[in-house]
């Protein structure tokens, strides 16, 4: 099963995989926030006008009134013919409700928004080059100046002939309906039935050529633009359209029309400004698709039905290795100059970016393996501590931290054999050893687990990328909200609490690490009270329900048996009591920090 993925994200990841593939197409929603009327409530402030200059009273209703007096709905297109007959004058009108006053600036009214401003951040980062807007108004234009990008832009034909081409411009805006400060405006019905030939002609390329983001417009009285899209001959790249409610008719029928994909409950700020976020982190972390990723997992699943596929399985694991060491050895993840809690941020984002697809593709093989998956498993955790210890000189704390993938890979295989019931094969994986440089070879539980990792020493960091400042097992906090964004759909599927799995995991982690004591050194050491012997927990230690559930499971007969025949607890009940006294013990002391 494909994980979910919303469309404001699939979105992002398009248009971060294809910059200057998409245009946009906005309308006066856009403007919205800014003050801006869109073009009903300029309708309706028409309306009041007209009936305030005849007298007649406020009405709550300014479109009930009109349709009781005249027997039909305000008509914007009408309504500015008959106050102005000329372009000039319905320029004049439309003048006052889009240029800021002085106290509009004081007050931060018509002036670009937070949508304004993301666009111009994905026009200066290189990812939109193209806009289609009916929007009169100079909003998208000052924002781009704001970024030092000045923009191509049409507003008449005459502006179209002598224009820089579209594939020459760093930014080409065709403003459809002309500009506020030029008489040439379209704005009633009969201007705007059909545009010029030459429009027509740049609208047929642009939907053609580019994607399309739709925002801020509702598709349904733009005659001339609806006929553009409806004419399109060619769907070969994808058509968003962002709404906050319901779409009209003629709005779904342009989304039938283009096999778009509708992104509803954000306006214009929180769509825009959402959509930057994501393609700035992608960016940054350049993060593989999930789409590709699930690709990749089916793949895998498929190649495991049959013994006769496993070979090739083999291969396609080591295909993905060898994509991901090259990552890893990418410059940028080289020793830094500085190592604080940012720096460990934005190397454990760029790790997770690299590491999702191998990580999942383990925890698939630790959910449906059937025995043959641990050793392929192994050789990829092997390669990857190979890489870490490529740098063993420098600052201690990055060379450290270089096992974060392999943390990933080990807690995400782990988790998906807990899921499958699988507890010989993870008994294997903790007391599994693995090589590391100018060090003795320690169980994959004592080096690599939680606190006994060394990268997972201070609590300070991880609390700086969990973003929670007291919380009370960060690391382990972050691994489980990382395994289950990752698994949810692919190695966790069916399963009501994922919390209980991972830190039934965890314990399991635990009791290994606790193994490594001789039992009579254990019964000494917690003979003396408020004594405990070091062990790594994990959030199970506040979590005291799933705590109390996985005790419980590993002190009834029926589950203890099935533990003990996987090789945890090797000492019977003597060591789960010792434990279970120990665990709880570090439990306290967690939770009085």
């Amino acid at each position: 099963m494909a994980a979910d993925i919303d469309e404001l994200t699939q979105l992002a990841f398009s248009v971060h995989e294809s910059p200057g593939v998409f245009a946009l197409l906005v309308g006066s929603g856009i403007s919205r926030a800014a003050g801006i009327p869109t073009g009903w409530e300029v309708t309706l402030d028409l309306v009041r006008r007209v009936a305030k200059g005849q007298g007649v009273d406020d009405q709550a209703d300014w479109a009930k009134w009109y349709r009781d007096v005249n027997g039909e709905e305000p008509n914007y297109s009408n309504l500015v013919e008959q106050l102005g007959g000329t372009p000039a004058e319905r320029r004049a009108i439309l003048h006052s409700y889009i240029e800021p006053t002085e106290q509009d600036r004081q007050d931060g009214r018509k002036v670009p928004t937070r949508a304004h401003h993301a666009i111009a951040d994905l026009v200066a980062s290189g990812h939109f080059r193209v806009i289609v807007t009916t929007n009169f108004d100079r909003l998208l234009e000052n924002a781009l100046r704001e970024r030092s990008i000045e923009p191509t832009v049409i507003s008449s034909v005459d502006a179209l002939a002598g224009a820089e081409p579209i594939t020459h411009s760093a930014c080409y805006i065709l403003k459809l309906h002309g500009d506020y400060r030029d008489a040439r405006i379209l704005n009633t019905d009969e201007e705007l039935r059909g545009y010029p030939a030459q429009y027509d002609s740049v609208l047929d390329r642009i939907f053609d050529e580019y994607g399309l983001i739709v925002s801020g417009w509702s598709g349904e009285w733009d005659h001339a633009l609806r006929s553009a899209m409806l004419r399109a001959p060619n769907r070969r790249y994808s058509m968003f359209w962002s709404t906050r409610g319901k779409l009209g008719a003629g709005a779904a029928q342009l989304v039938s029309h283009r096999k778009a994909r509708v992104i509803q409950g954000s306006g214009a700020d929180e769509f825009f400004v959402g959509l930057a976020d994501r393609v700035k982190t992608l960016d940054a972390t350049r993060r593989q698709n999930p789409a590709s990723i699930d690709l990749l997992i089916a793949s895998v699943k498929r190649l495991m039905v049959s013994s006769e596929d496993r070979i090739r399985l083999q291969d396609v694991v080591a295909e993905e290795v060898a994509r991901i060491l090259q990552i890893l050895a990418q410059p940028d993840l080289g020793p830094p100059t500085q190592w604080d809690a940012e720096t460990v941020k934005q190397y454990a984002l760029r790790y997770e970016s690299a590491l999702e697809s191998l990580a999942s593709v383990c925890g698939v093989l630790g959910r449906w393996g059937d025995g043959a998956d641990f050793e392929l498993v192994l050789d990829t955790l092997k390669s990857l501590e190979a890489h870490a210890a490529t740098i063993t000189t420098g600052n201690t704390h990055y060379i450290a931290f270089r096992s974060y993938p392999t943390v990933l890979t080990i807690t995400c295989y782990g988790v998906g054999l807990v899921r499958a019931g699988r507890f010989a094969v993870l008994h294997r994986l903790l007391n599994a050893t693995l090589k590391r440089e100018h060090k003795e070879p320690a169980r994959i539980c004592d080096s690599l687990f939680l606190w006994a990792w060394e990268g997972g020493s201070s609590d300070g960091v991880w609390r700086a990328v969990l973003n929670k400042p007291n919380h009370l097992a960060p690391l382990s906090e972050h691994l489980f909200n990382t395994v289950q964004r990752w698994g949810g759909g692919r190695f966790l599927t069916l399963t009501a609490d994922a919390s209980l799995v991972f830190e039934r995991y965890e314990v399991l982690a635990s009791l290994t690490h606790f193994e490594q004591h001789p039992l009579s050194d254990a019964q000494q050491a917690l003979s003396q009270e408020n004594n405990f012997i070091f062990m790594p927990v994990g959030r199970s230690g506040w979590n005291s329900k799933n705590s109390e559930q996985i005790f419980a499971e590993l002190e009834s007969p029926e589950t203890k048996a099935v533990f003990a025949k996987a090789g945890f607890a090797k000492d019977g009940d003597a060591r789960l009591s010792l434990f279970k006294k120990n665990f709880f013990a570090i439990a306290r002391r967690m939770r009085w920090g």
